[in-house]
């Protein structure tokens, strides 16, 4: 039986500076609440920190804002905390990301290898509506 969604927080922040800490602090929150150890907290915060500055740095976004939804899921107990990341940018082309999905070895382009390293489950779409990043850590 597939996990389902037992609590979650959507938030929308707008596209300024120092953004991304607020979202690191609120995910950090949510997965202290679920029993997430200190370890796997840092790493869940360091991706969400990665996927907001993508969605600052490099969307675009006509609406000057992003969204990012807090999931805790699980049968019964919180097995997992799932993390989207979206912005409804200009999107980018997954041909910018070499074998296996990753990114072009270079000074800057790491964020996204970054996350799928610190993260369980990683699932990225992006096109001319925007981006979501979907991250996955279980508890």
């Amino acid at each position: 039986m597939k996990p389902s969604v037992l609590k979650e927080v959507v938030v929308t922040f707008p596209m300024a500076p120092e953004m991304e800490l607020q979202a690191c602090e609120k995910a950090s929150a949510v997965a202290r609440s679920m029993g997430m150890s200190q370890d796997k907290i840092d790493e869940v915060k360091l991706a969400v920190i990665e996927a907001c500055l993508n969605a600052l740095e490099h969307s675009q976004a006509n609406t000057r804002q992003f969204e990012v939804t807090f999931s805790i899921l699980g049968r019964e107990e919180p097995e997992a905390l799932q993390i989207t990341v979206r912005d409804s940018g200009v999107g980018f082309s997954a041909a910018g990301r070499g074998a296996k999905g990753k990114v072009a070895l270079s000074k800057r382009g790491w964020g996204l290898q970054i996350i799928e390293g610190l993260m369980d489950e990683v699932r990225i779409e992006s096109g001319a509506g925007g981006t979501t990043v979907v991250m996955c850590k279980a508890r």
